[in-house]
Order: structure tokens, then sequence, then C-alpha cells
């Protein structure tokens, strides 16, 4: 018997997703649901853990990540979300697998069948810059517009005009469509945290690019990949190794 549990602050969604699992996986056993992060993390530290469980990530009281601050978690999770892929994905869990509301009985059975199939590794340890990361995109506006200031003048620069961000000796610069640099107070940290997943991308410990410059990808030494963008350079930009699968994936979203 598979014991699971359900955190999720709509009764009727809840309700519909015990439904679904019942009807997906007989031997699966619901022991318990919850509205909020306070009685998750209540019943939690006095009970059994389950052998899986289901977050929705926006809570009564808060969200549930915040489950994971305040007890240990060794059983896997499958979130359940209205927030989209990017956001998702920006909070380093070690999770199954993600549901998108409404939840779609397809997508739920193969999330089920990825369980069964031995999902066994135990979730990563939060800590307090990917909990940031995550908070930030998930309730966070993304920037749209830069302020930079030129000699006496303040300039307004929109993300539309922006081809890439780059730092330099310890500064970090706009680069516009139109070739102009501006110096920007935000480290690219900041910035990589600011700014919308689905226009910019982070390839390297140096660059961040605009979706709308890449004008070129080129296969590199070393299993990289070389950009060239709409506007020039001043050196090669590179996909690091580790992110070429990651910048893959982003292109073809």
């Amino acid at each position: 018997m598979i014991n699971y549990i359900i955190a999720e602050d709509e009764k009727p969604t809840a309700e519909r997703l015990k439904k679904m699992v019942s009807s997906i996986a007989l031997e699966f056993k619901h022991v318990a649901t919850f509205d909020s992060v306070t009685s998750a993390v209540k019943w939690l530290k006095s009970n059994p853990h389950p052998n899986l469980a289901f977050f929705d990530i926006q809570l009564a009281d808060g969200l549930s990540f915040e489950i994971f601050e305040q007890v240990e978690i060794e059983f896997p999770v499958i979130f359940t979300t209205a927030f989209n892929e990017y956001a998702i994905k920006a909070f380093k869990v070690n999770s199954i697998d993600y549901l998108l509301k409404p939840i779609d009985e397809a997508d739920l059975q193969k999330a089920i069948q990825k369980f069964q199939k031995g999902f066994s590794q135990k979730p990563q340890a939060l800590n307090s810059d990917s909990i940031a990361k995550a908070l930030s995109m998930l309730t966070s506006t993304f920037k749209t517009r830069f302020v930079v200031k030129v000699g006496e003048h303040i300039r307004i620069i929109p993300v539309e005009e922006i081809a890439c961000f780059f730092s330099s000796e310890k500064y970090t610069f706009i680069r516009t469509v139109a070739g102009r640099d501006y110096g920007i107070d935000q480290t690219l940290e900041q910035v990589a945290l600011a700014v919308s997943p689905e226009q910019f991308f982070r390839v390297s410990r140096k660059h961040i690019i605009a979706l709308s410059a890449i004008a070129d990808i080129i296969s590199y030494s070393g299993s990289r990949l070389k950009l060239k963008l709409t506007v020039k350079t001043d050196e090669d930009i590179l996909v690091s190794r580790e992110k070429v699968s990651e910048f893959k994936e982003w292109l073809d979203r």
C-alpha cells in the first residue's frame, strides 16, 4: 500500500485530485489533506511520513516550499500549481514532477507512473538562496525597464531594447540593440532574477542574452556553443558546457 498526502487549499480541487488518484492507482491510500503550511507541518511532525505527497505551491497561509524549511522531507513530492514552468524549474528541489492546474488526468497518470518506476531519491536539502530565488520568481513581476544614468541625465531603457547584460571588471552593463552600453548597479545574479526567463537566459558567468538578439548559434570546442548576436560584442559569447542542455530546452519552448 502506498500512503500519500495532499496539500491543497481549494477543497474541490483536493477532492478531484483524490478521486483521480484512486481511479489511476488502486494501491494508493489517501491518509491526509491539508489546506495550509501550518497544518501540514503540524501533521508531519507528529505522524509517520507518507510514501508520496501532492503539494500545491500556493496554500492558504503561504507557499508549500516553507514546509521544507520546517520539516525534513524524505519522501518524493509532486507539485501542483497554476504557476508556469519557469518558476517551477527555478526551484531546485528533487521532486518527481509538477502538474499545471487544471490537472489533466493523463499528466497525473504519467507522474504516478514515474513514481511507480522506482523514484527513491531523497529530496535535496534546501538553502536560503534557492528559496529566495523561487519566492522571487513566484511572487514578483519581472522588470519591464531599467533606469540608467547618462552624465547628468536619467534614461529609461525598456527590456525590449536590451540585447544582453554582461559583466566586465566587476561592473555590470546593458548593451542595447543599438549597440550602446550603459552601466547598472545590479549584479548579474540580481538581473537574472529580475528579468523574464522567457526573454533572457544566463549563458555563462559573464553574459545574460536576450532571445530576440540571437543571430546565429555555432557548435564550438569542448561541447560548448558560440553565439552571434545582432549587435557587436567585445568577446566571444559562449554557452558553458554545463548550460548547453538547459539552453537548448529554453530555445525549444
